[in-house]
């Protein structure tokens, strides 16, 4: 099976999930968390170079602090807890967004688990936490600003390659894949640079019920899609006869 080299994905779901079963929404939010672990697993052996997981966005912080806070401990718990077997699996560990929100004993296990994974060369597994694609691009515009204003570059010299410089995901390549669960057909301020040219997959399965299965019926439906990237093959016809 043809396997994309950069597979993103939204969790969705977690919140309803419980909710259809009359729990509180943390319930979703832990069994989420296991679905993860399965997942992240499942794509290293898969032979996925690339994966990047939604976990908690910039939007995410309007929730009430009690979810925020339970959602901060179930990552610090997770960290501290899986380590050892990202590094068991040959995984990377690492992160995008702007984690200056994160609190300290969080910051403090995400770079613990990035320095004991920085060795690993199997699956590049990049957590987006505090992370909104339109807060990334303005820092990047930014960022270029003062660039230009120091006269380390020209306005000219701005292209699409200064550009993917100055984000956060630099230098993983774009996604190939981006999978969303739970029904929703939307990209929620994620990546919306880098997935220009991306493929798209949608299934109703909310979070907590996504297993291996459905990610290889994703997989499957990437294998049956032609990549055009805009470019017509000289096979294609370009009147109708």
């Amino acid at each position: 099976m043809k396997v994309p080299k950069h597979i993103a994905i939204i969790m969705d779901g977690n919140g309803r999930w419980a909710q259809l079963r009359h729990k509180p929404r943390v319930f979703g939010h832990i069994k989420g968390t296991r679905v993860a672990k399965k997942i992240i697993t499942a794509c290293s052996r898969k032979g996925v170079k690339n994966l990047t997981l939604y976990a908690f966005s910039t939007e995410n912080w309007m929730r009430p602090q009690a979810e925020v806070s339970f959602l901060m401990d179930l990552l610090y718990r997770y960290l501290k807890r899986e380590t050892e077997n990202l590094i068991k699996e040959n995984i990377r560990f690492s992160v995008i967004g702007d984690i200056s929100r994160i609190p300290s004993d969080v910051k403090s296990a995400i770079a613990s688990a990035m320095a004991a994974t920085a060795n690993c060369s199997g699956l590049n597994l990049i957590f987006a936490l505090s992370y909104g694609s339109r807060q990334e691009i303005t820092a990047a515009i930014q960022s270029i600003a003062k660039k230009v204003l120091a006269g380390e570059i020209k306005p000219s010299e701005i292209d699409e390659s200064v550009i993917n410089a100055s984000l956060s995901t630099y230098p993983t390549p774009d996604p190939d894949l981006i999978i969303r669960t739970s029904g929703e057909l939307r990209l929620s301020n994620f990546l919306l640079w880098q997935a220009a040219y991306c493929e798209f997959y949608f299934t109703p399965t909310l979070w907590p019920d996504f297993t291996e299965r459905d990610l290889d019926l994703a997989l499957q439906d990437y294998k049956n899609r032609q990549r055009r990237f805009g470019v017509v093959s000289e096979n294609d016809e370009i009147f109708n006869h």
